[in-house]
């Protein structure tokens, strides 16, 4: 188990608190999936979530958009769930709309995205679960 620092434990803390609209790429509609899960806490949580996923029309009762770049609202925080290999072009897209957030969900770690994104004015949670750091922290 990774023990963070108070300092990043704090970071995560704000981030979440901050987070009011969260695209999750990736979403599943299969309720058995991680990310289906995830989201469904989160939205009970009280966050706005979208779904990202562009073989699906609608996820969890709410419109899905094929890709960031086509979402009409202001997103605070990017919640990724794709294989890390595949993570760059979707950090590209959450800069390029505004993204305040990356965040990689727990098994994904992408250094050269993750610059990227902090070279952009980005904050990156990398190999963490939002689900269990929302449990654990608010």
């Amino acid at each position: 188990m990774i023990i963070l620092s108070a300092e990043k434990l704090a970071s995560i803390r704000r981030i979440l608190n901050e987070s009011k609209t969260i695209a999750v790429v990736g979403l599943s509609p299969k309720p058995n999936r991680p990310s289906h899960r995830v989201a469904t806490y989160l939205m009970e949580a009280g966050y706005t979530v979208i779904p990202v996923n562009p073989g699906q029309d609608n996820i969890l009762g709410r419109t899905c958009y094929p890709n960031l770049k086509a979402v009409p609202v202001q997103v605070d925080m990017v919640d990724i769930f794709h294989r890390s290999e595949t993570v760059l072009p979707i950090v590209e897209d959450a800069i390029a709309i505004g993204a305040k957030y990356i965040w990689m969900q727990e098994g994904i770690v992408n250094e050269d995205a993750a610059a990227k994104a902090e070279a952009a004015g980005l904050e990156v949670i990398m190999d963490r679960c939002t689900k269990t750091d929302h449990m654990n922290l608010l």
